[in-house]
């Protein structure tokens, strides 16, 4: 009896559009995630002759070796505030071997966008994992990794950087 009542108050829930949306991964997070890709591209923070930065041992989920770059970016015309992190990885990947051929160690590009009024509970900070091709990546379930990239399995980056010192959910300063 227990489960066909669970069953039954799915069934309603699901029939009168009451279950929510995934907070990320929307048509709408994806394009943003999109134009920004271009954006960077445009600004050289990724792609070929992308701004270096000194490479650093990194640990899970990010990567072996990361670099990060911060700074200002255009996004339809408006100027906001982006932490950009590349994660290499790979056999005879190093701090010295990434230095000298950036392209190809790099497994994934992650940021986080300072975006005003898109998600004050978690500091206003838009998320997107991309594939070093500047692809979105998927979770485990294939829903794009772009948004508010909230919970998950291995933890998604708000359950994460919520932990970060000065309350900011940035770890590379306060």
């Amino acid at each position: 009896m227990n489960i066909m009542k669970t069953i039954v108050v799915s069934a309603f829930i699901l029939l009168s559009g009451v279950a929510q949306a995934a907070p990320f991964g929307g048509d709408a997070d994806v394009q943003y995630a999109n134009d920004l890709w271009s954006s960077m591209v445009s600004e050289s923070y990724v792609g070929e002759g992308a701004i270096k930065s000194r490479p650093y041992t990194g640990q899970h989920p990010h990567g072996a070796i990361l670099d990060t770059i911060e700074g200002p970016i255009v996004i339809s015309g408006k100027i906001h505030n982006i932490i950009i992190k590349r994660n290499y990885g790979g056999p005879g990947v190093s701090k010295n071997t990434v230095a000298n051929d950036p392209a190809r160690f790099l497994k994934a590009v992650t940021i986080m966008l300072k975006r005003p009024g898109y998600d004050p509970e978690n500091k206003d900070w838009f998320w997107a994992k991309y594939k070093a091709s500047g692809e979105i990546d998927t979770n485990p379930k294939g829903v794009k990794l772009a948004g508010k990239i909230a919970k998950g399995k291995p933890v998604g980056c708000i359950a994460c950087h919520t932990a970060a010192p000065g309350g900011d959910m940035v770890f590379i300063h306060d």
